[in-house]
């Protein structure tokens, strides 16, 4: 097509041609969900495109769009008609009425996006004049990443932490950006580049390049959790852990490992336009509330973005201060259980902290979204993230009412690792004295016990991974495909991805996969070093263990990221596997599953902000070295911080250090060590172990997603079941409820479903606006109330906040009682 046709803007500007177009292109055969710009500029390019042109567009939704879930299905529905309907083309008035209505869509698609949700937010034109590169991007992100990670980090080993997200760095990135408007506009020419301290307005690319170093500065190394438990007395008793070049050379390692991988899998989760990244549209949202609010009238709003944004931060700010610290009844609104408060079966059954089978159990939007956004999620991801929820309840029931695995003995649903006399699992208990597996000692005290829902649980997660792989391979085979021949193509990426922001991009020089590859080797051989050269009694290889897990994984699991917001983590297929290589090993199963878990889920994330700054349409080579970067800065602070906790904290992560930095994250990180390093998942898992049946589950997730292909054609229900996403519903429990799933449900469909379909142009113009500002007001009022209130214990004792912490619901009261002999199951000496 040609170029410059292609992204003018619409010539129409009378309100009255506007409306007679629209009148003539709009039929009733098909909802188009497009605002009246979109639509007359689609309208527009429309009548300059040739027949041949629009039938290419209408194979090409049947042909890529046939298994796409946020795809409008009428439209879908529409293009089928017009290509095999027989009798539609007996009818040539009407199959004439459908094309040109198709032939609007097919416009739409070729100038802009084809999803509803990505024209609410994102521009589909670009003026390549606008820096994104500037004094004032550099200085406002270096200090953000900086202080992000030194709170994040310094925080994190207190109860209750606390944390600082990307959210309050985009909001607090304005009013410094406009500080820096007052400095001089004095040209500097440094090294033959000419730059300034104020090279003008702050424009949305250099905002949102701030908030993509936040992205990726923001957190913590993963390894962060395995030195602390290598250095601690009361864990492996390794003082040289504390040594500064093993830290950083292994957190450099872990936080640089995805950036390779995610230029690699670009033609799979970042060119595609079905790769929609839903959580960055409210990002880019907020972007254009600060940036581009032009007036306009939704639905007969007037009320700009950035004036409705404010509304809705500041009644969230007000709200939240109720639920989070003065009324805390309304977030734990587990009222079913005040009927009879030492009723096992009713608060297991109800209560917020069993399994909360509630049909009113919160007033708390944070506890809403534990689970599902209910604004950003497309409506289909959160109802199958209810359906997991729900079809998984019965059965955790059923498990709890059978006392199958011993679970009667045990709350039913909670995250911790259980003894036989179901107090807590001491792993001092089971380790000799050069803190490796003791058999003996093993033997004289218990197996490991989980309760129904975490077993599950560890079901559900096995069934998910196989689930995965083959709905992958089933529903998107041909955009794997497609992306594989694009590597060897060398076809321009525009050529072979027809995305109207890939043709944008091309004004801009792209990063070749080779500097992606450095980083990776980069990486890996830091990773080597790091667990080769120090006593980690941990081969290097282990680094490429969890590249090769990665490799397997990351295009399956980013495809699915990419179109319904739902992340699958390999943390628990990184735990057994690297339990069973590296049995009675804590340390290097500890490598092993740091490598193998954060090699795929920084991979995403790190091809999510590729996306969004594929969005913004920010230069790639500057978004590549700003997230090298801001990762290298957040490394060095965040180590640096962690170096200085263990040796200034006095009586650091013990239960009643003074300033109540005690570590619980870095507990339950030690605990998991010794269940999947030390114990091993054999003990667990094994021909002989407890949960040996749930292993069966890897196989019933590989086949679960057929009979869901075979049969979705004839049961067109069944074109909205999304399996993987599905399962990761069953992903909630321990500690989280159906109390976290179902109250996001009808507010999905609220926003998502009715008004979306009603009213367009609010939902385009509110709708990520709405959600941000509450993540945002939530994010900010949190921090005031730790700092103001929390931190020097301030509390408002009353019923509103001590009912729902009473009771058979907190806690978690078993169904069966101990047994007299004081144990349950096996006793010491008959289980080995």
């Amino acid at each position: 097509m040609d170029e410059p046709r292609l992204l003018q803007k619409a010539s129409l500007t009378s309100i009255e041609k506007a409306s007679d177009l629209i009148d003539d292109v709009i039929g009733v055969g098909i909802e188009i969900q497009v605002v009246s710009d979109d639509l007359i500029e689609a309208a527009e390019y429309a009548q300059t495109m040739n027949p041949a042109e629009v039938e290419a567009i209408i194979h090409r939704i049947v042909d890529e769009h046939g298994d796409d879930p946020n795809f409008p299905s009428n439209v879908l529905d529409a293009a089928n008609r017009y290509l095999y309907d027989s009798d539609l083309r007996e009818n040539p008035a009407k199959h004439q009425r459908l094309y040109e209505e198709l032939k609007v869509e097919a416009a739409l698609i070729a100038i802009n996006s084809p999803y509803a949700e990505v024209r609410a937010v994102v521009d589909n034109h670009d003026d390549t004049r606008v820096p994104a590169s500037t004094f004032r991007t550099w200085v406002i992100g270096t200090l953000f990443v900086a202080a992000g990670g030194f709170l994040n980090q310094f925080f994190s080993i207190r109860y209750p932490n606390i944390g600082v997200g990307p959210n309050v760095a985009q909001i607090l990135a304005v009013p410094f950006a406009k500080l820096m408007e007052l400095l001089p506009t004095t040209e500097y020419t440094t090294f033959g580049y000419t730059w300034s301290l104020n090279p003008g307005p702050f424009n949305p690319k250099e905002h949102m390049l701030i908030t993509i170093m936040a992205n990726v500065g923001f957190g913590t190394p993963y390894t962060n959790d395995i030195i602390w438990v290598q250095y601690l007395p009361m864990f492996f008793n390794q003082p040289w852990a504390l040594a500064f070049g093993y830290q950083i050379t292994v957190a450099l390692s872990t936080n640089l490992i995805g950036y390779g991988l995610a230029g690699l899998t670009r033609r799979f989760l970042v060119y595609p336009a079905h790769a929609i990244w839903p959580g960055n549209l409210a990002t880019i949202a907020l972007n254009r509330a600060f940036h581009n609010d032009k007036a306009s009238v939704a639905n007969g709003w007037s009320v700009s973005r950035l004036r409705w944004f404010l509304y809705c931060f500041v009644a969230m700010f007000v709200y939240f201060w109720f639920p989070d610290f003065i009324f805390g009844a309304l977030s734990y609104f587990n009222w079913m259980t005040w009927i009879s408060p030492t009723n096992v079966t009713l608060a297991a059954i109800t209560g917020n902290f069993g399994l909360g089978l509630n049909p009113i159990p919160t007033f708390d939007w944070n506890q809403l979204t534990v689970a599902t956004d209910p604004l950003i999620m497309p409506f289909f991801t959160t109802f199958n993230t209810f359906l997991g929820t729900l079809f998984t309840l019965p059965i955790i029931a059923a498990l709890w009412y059978t006392n199958t695995w011993q679970t009667g003995y045990l709350p039913i649903n909670s995250n911790y690792v259980f003894d036989n006399t179901a107090n807590l699992y001491e792993v001092a208990n089971v380790l000799g004295a050069d803190t490796l597996f003791n058999q003996t000692m093993y033997e004289s005290y218990s197996p490991a016990y989980l309760s129904a829902s975490y077993a599950l649980l560890y079901g559900i997660f096995f069934a998910t991974y196989t689930a995965t792989l083959s709905h992958a391979l089933l529903y998107h085979r041909r955009e794997i495909a497609h992306g594989f021949r694009s590597i060897l193509s060398r076809q321009k990426t525009s050529e072979v991805h027809s995305d109207v922001h890939v043709r944008l991009m091309e004004a801009y020089r792209e990063v070749p996969e080779w500097q992606y590859f450095i980083i990776l080797v980069v990486a890996i051989v830091l990773g080597a070093v790091g667990v080769g050269v120090y006593p980690t009694h941990t081969s290097p290889a282990v680094v490429l263990y969890g590249v090769f897990l990665a490799i397997i994984f990351v295009v399956p699991v980013g495809i699915i990221a990419s179109i319904t917001n739902v992340e699958i983590t390999l943390n628990v297929l990184a735990e057994m596997f690297g339990g069973l290589w590296f049995q009675g090993n804590a340390v290097a199963m500890n490598y092993f599953k740091a490598y193998g878990f954060v090699t795929t889920a920084q991979t995403i994330s790190f091809a999510a902000d590729l996306k969004l700054a594929h969005y913004m349409h920010i230069p790639p080579m500057l978004t590549f070295w700003a997230q090298v970067y801001a990762t290298v800065i957040s490394s060095f602070v965040t180590v640096g911080i962690l170096n200085w906790q263990m040796t200034n904290i006095a009586d650091v992560c013990t239960p009643d250090q003074a300033s109540h930095f005690t570590c619980p994250d870095v507990h339950t990180f030690f605990t998991a060590s010794v269940l999947w390093g030390t114990l091993g998942p054999k003990r667990m898992f094994g021909t002989n172990g407890i949960y040996n049946g749930l292993l069966w589950c890897f196989l019933i997730g590989a086949i679960l997603p057929i009979p869901f292909y075979l049969l979705r054609k004839k049961f067109r229900v069944l074109e909205y079941v999304h399996l993987p996403v599905l399962l990761t519903g069953g992903l909630v429990w321990a500690p989280y409820s159906m109390a976290n799933v179902w109250p996001a449900v009808p507010v999905a469909y609220l926003f998502n479903v009715w008004i979306k379909r009603r009213y367009v142009a609010w939902w385009s113009k509110y709708n990520y606006i709405t959600t941000t500002a509450f993540s945002a007001a939530i994010a900010i009022a949190g921090i005031i109330i730790f700092f103001a209130l929390e931190w020097p214990n301030v509390e408002i004792n009353w019923s509103g906040n001590t009912r729902p912490f009473t009771g058979c619901d907190a806690e978690q009261c078993p169904r069966l009682l101990v047994p007299d002999q004081g144990f349950f199951g096996p006793g010491p000496g008959q289980f080995h």
